[in-house]
């Protein structure tokens, strides 16, 4: 059987503080998989955790990659066979579905959705941005074009804010709703 690749994609939310979660239980479904983060989330690997990238470059066997390459380069990555955006902010999610790719992260996920790649995104956000009129719009824009968002029953239930519980998140929803391997 052949691996397939996984690109997770991950943004500043607090889940992304425990990605090696994620992306172990991706492997364990027998994906190959490539962490594709944010710049934020980039960020918080790099400040928040001392060596964090070395190590998550280690648990893939791939570049951790968060922006774009030069033209003359190489792609560092294989392509991939389905996406998952999860930790998923409302940021994120909001751009997405607005059409921008101003980083590495939203130009992959923007593309996939034209190549029709399977993907999956799995909200990381609180009751408040729920709410906002911008957010329902944005989710049924994604799904009609095909992305399994995962929120609501059987997803990411959001919380008050400041009330998340990022050892809850429910990364084991997000790996069965990706196509059998």
């Amino acid at each position: 059987m052949n691996q397939r690749t996984l690109y997770l994609v991950a943004c500043a939310a607090p889940p992304a503080r425990r990605i090696s979660v994620g992306i172990r239980a991706a492997q364990d479904a027998g994906w190959d998989v490539c962490l594709i983060l944010t710049p934020a989330a980039y960020r918080w690997a790099v400040e928040d955790a001392e060596g964090e990238i070395d190590e998550l470059r280690k648990l893939t066997g791939h570049p951790v990659r968060h922006s774009y390459k030069l033209p003359s380069q190489p792609d560092a990555l294989p392509p991939p066979d389905a996406i998952l955006v999860a930790p998923a902010t409302f940021n994120t999610l909001n751009k997405w579905a607005a059409g921008t790719a101003d980083t590495l992260a939203l130009g992959l996920i923007a593309e996939a959705i034209g190549l029709r790649l399977p993907i999956v995104a799995l909200p990381s956000i609180n009751t408040a941005q729920a709410k906002h009129p911008a957010f329902e719009r944005s989710i049924a824009t994604l799904r009609e074009a095909g992305v399994t968002v995962l929120l609501g029953e059987g997803g990411y239930i959001p919380r008050p804010p400041g009330q998340g519980r990022p050892h809850e998140y429910p990364w084991d929803r997000a790996v069965a709703a990706l196509p059998v391997t």
